[in-house]
């Protein structure tokens, strides 16, 4: 759809935005999330919960955004700002992804068990994992700048690494769930630290994890499906925005984020006895 002055409707025609009630929505429900995070945060100054802050403060720009573009024509029409909500969208994932990464790292460390398998010496290498969600983040923002051309060469290349993008963060995920489903079959679902207080997240955080990666998982299929086309927002929202959120409610349970100096001092404990057993971050 063009507005009455000629000007295309990027934000409609090309990136499927449409409504603005289901923006408002996630935008107010991030809102209320960040002080909880930034408040935890605070209590417990660990990577993951730093982060989640971060995630949740990028959330409700991308959604404060996301509802200008479906509620003006001329915002519509914009396609750098449409572009520019493209890749905060996708730059936020990252920071999510890796802090489910980082935390089933930690609890792996704080109950004890060394990595075996190839899959999970592979996935337990955090330069590695860096670099390859790096590495993902800069092919899709670089994919979307091209995208954004009127040359069509230029297009195909974007939606080229905007695929290489997606592909990226979906084996990492994977991994990242065989890693996990590993340690939910033969052991690591339970804290053993002597300081940890007995509770769900404690005792069960690796199924909760694992709940949280399976919902990651769903996102990052729908949207390697999906690139290159023009996103269906009764799709869009359940697929990818609601798993998000949901997965984002789950770090709230009680437990599961473990205190940062009981890692701190389990990963020198297993570095002295070993010192190629753990890799500090």
């Amino acid at each position: 759809m063009s507005s009455s002055n000629g000007k295309i409707d990027y934000a409609r025609e090309v990136f499927g935005i449409h409504t603005i009630a289901g923006a408002a929505i996630f935008a107010v429900l991030y809102a209320f999330l960040l002080p909880y995070y930034i408040f935890r945060a605070f209590r417990n100054p660990t990577y993951v919960l730093i982060i989640l802050s971060l995630f949740c403060a990028i959330r409700v720009t991308a959604f404060v955004m996301r509802a200008t573009l479906a509620g003006s024509v001329g915002a519509g029409s914009d396609l750098s700002l449409c572009i520019g909500e493209s890749i905060v969208y996708s730059v936020g994932f990252f920071g999510l992804l890796y802090s489910t990464y980082t935390l089933v790292l930690d609890r792996e460390i704080l109950s004890g068990r060394v990595p075996s398998n190839p899959i999970s010496r592979i996935t337990s290498n955090r330069h590695l994992i860096r670099i390859a969600l790096v590495a993902a983040v800069a092919l899709g923002i670089t994919g979307a700048t091209e995208y954004s051309s009127s040359n069509l060469s230029s297009q195909n290349t974007g939606n080229t690494l905007r695929k290489a993008s997606a592909i990226i963060f979906l084996v990492v995920t994977a991994l990242l769930a065989v890693h996990t489903l590993f340690l939910v079959r033969f052991g690591g679902a339970e804290i053993r630290h002597g300081s940890q207080r007995a509770s769900v997240g404690s005792s069960h955080g690796i199924h909760v994890l694992f709940v949280i990666i399976v919902l990651l998982l769903i996102r990052e299929i729908y949207l390697t499906i999906t690139v290159g086309k023009t996103l269906k927002e009764a799709e869009w929202y359940p697929l990818a925005a609601l798993t998000e959120l949901l997965a984002v409610f789950l770090f709230s349970v009680p437990g599961l984020v473990p205190n940062k100096r009981d890692v701190m001092a389990t990963q020198q404990q297993q570095l002295e006895k070993d010192p190629e057993a753990t890799e500090l971050a």
